[in-house]
This record gives structure tokens, sequence and C-alpha cells, in this order.
């Protein structure tokens, strides 16, 4: 997707992720992240019986795109929020927000109590998307990705108004 151009959004749908999604969720995964998940392990998400995966599609000028996945884990009342990513060209549009907004809710009706992920210290954007959401820093994770810390970023939903529904 060109970077300099206007796109037109819109239509905005959450799919569960199959094998067919993995050349396009492997494209936006190795520009996303520095040290990107091997398509194996996505292969290996989607059988394994705890975990989850959603991609997110959108009209984009006109044609039904990709546009963002996302791969959690529920255990008993726990949640964890492994991976989630967003095409970048299409970055700070409202996309992750409301992509985050199936994924809580999504847990919330699975009978999930706490929500947790991590994230490299250095994504600004995405700390304070989690914070808006009321995710608080627990700990920082040392060298968790090898060349930077992460901060687990913690979400209590069983406070009042933990979600705020659309």
């Amino acid at each position: 997707m060109d970077n300099d151009k206007a796109v037109e959004l819109r239509d905005i749908k959450v799919f569960p992720m199959d094998a067919e999604d993995l050349d396009a969720i492997m494209e936006i995964e190795r520009v996303s992240f520095p040290n990107p998940w091997s398509r194996e392990l996505f292969i290996r998400e989607l059988s394994n019986a705890v975990s989850y995966q959603f991609i997110d599609k959108a009209l984009v000028d006109g044609r039904e795109t990709l546009v963002g996945y996302a791969i959690l884990w529920i255990v008993a009342d726990e949640g964890h929020i492994l991976n989630i990513a967003i095409e970048p060209t299409l970055r700070r549009r409202g996309l992750a927000r409301k992509f985050l907004d199936f994924i809580l809710v999504f847990m919330e009706e699975k009978g999930v109590r706490e929500v947790r992920l991590e994230v490299r210290r250095s994504n600004v954007g995405a700390i304070k998307l989690y914070e808006s959401y009321g995710f608080i820093e627990e700990y920082v994770r040392k060298k968790y990705y090898g060349d930077e810390d992460a901060i687990l970023m913690v979400l209590d939903l069983t406070k009042e108004g933990s979600l705020i529904r659309y």
C-alpha cells in the first residue's frame, strides 16, 4: 500500500484466521516487528486449543483487504494478547481501537476476568492505546525481546465500567 496517498477505508469486519490468510499476515508481521514471528508459529497457533486467532478486514479503496490480525490465549478466566498488528500504512485511523474493542468484548464474553499483554518499551503509540483502555503496567520484563525490555500490562475486566460499549 502506498503511504503517500489518501486511502478510503470502510466496512471493517473481524473474521477467524485460517491458513489462507498467512501470506498477508506474514507481510504485515515482517514490516511491523524487528523480530517477527515465523510462519510455523502462526500455523502452530491455528491448532492450539487455548488460542484464538482473528483477522481484521476492511474495504480499502473499494477492495476487501486484510488490514490486521491478532492471536490471543484464553486459559480459565485469564486472557493474554500474544500478537496484534495493523498494516503500518493504515495505522492511526482507528483500526487498532476497533479491533481491540472486539478482542476485549470477545474475551469478556468467554469469561475472562484479566487480560495481559507485553509491549515493547519503545512502542509509545501502543502503550498509550492500551492505557486508554485501562491497562496498567504491572512490571518490566528485562530484554524480553532480546534487544529491548517489555512492559507487561494488565487490564482487570471485573472493574465497573472496564469496557466502554460503542
